[in-house]
């Protein structure tokens, strides 16, 4: 976020210092933030259940991109998510002129983020986005318990009807399939060779 809003590329300055450069840029200029930028940090959590980890395979990813739209990730479709280590996906930056515009660019790329097969922290930013408060910068260090805990405050992320009825169709061609090939791998007919193979090495 520092580079986003004073246009500083510090990793970059922090090489050419390391090569003995002499620092040249402007203090004050770098004190002075230049518009506004947003982080939301995708974690592998489930904000309806405690944020507790939200470990699994990525079956599917779609990372948003754009005009502002900063995504700092090592994640890829098909990679696993532990439980061994911090379950950080990315962190998500929208830059905007003033705060609102920032704000506007961060739902529009929440919107467009997309992981399949683990709960993300993804509805739970949408969700603080479109908050009253947010938006009117009214917050503090209490404003997610308060909010949270609020009368009213349901589940941030509803599964439908029809996605629950085609993961349970999904969950049982994936148990038919698995148990008609390990059938027909187990009536497969064992060769004389294999079956001298293994009598000596029994021996």
């Amino acid at each position: 976020m520092t580079e986003m809003v004073t246009g500083v590329d510090l990793v970059q300055w922090q090489i050419r210092i390391a090569r003995g450069e002499r620092l040249t840029l402007d203090p004050e200029s770098l004190l002075t933030p230049k518009a506004h930028a947003i982080e939301c940090r995708i974690y592998a959590e489930d904000p309806d259940n405690g944020f507790l980890p939200s470990p699994g395979r990525i079956q599917g990813l779609r990372v948003p991109q754009g005009p502002g739209v900063r995504d700092d990730s090592g994640a890829y479709e098909g990679g696993e998510v532990p439980i061994f280590y911090d379950p950080m996906i990315s962190k998500l930056i929208a830059w905007g002129e003033t705060r609102d515009h920032a704000i506007a660019r961060m739902k529009r790329a929440l919107a467009e983020y997309e992981v399949r097969g683990i709960r993300t922290t993804i509805p739970f930013f949408q969700w603080i986005l479109d908050d009253a408060d947010f938006k009117a910068a009214r917050f503090d260090t209490t404003f997610i318990d308060r909010k949270m805990g609020a009368p009213g405050s349901g589940p941030l992320q509803v599964i439908e009807p029809a996605h629950e009825d085609l993961a349970v169709i999904a969950a049982a061609v994936h148990m038919f399939t698995r148990t008609t090939a390990a059938a027909a791998v187990s009536s497969e007919p064992v060769s004389i060779w294999k079956q001298a193979g293994r009598a000596e090495a029994l021996r």
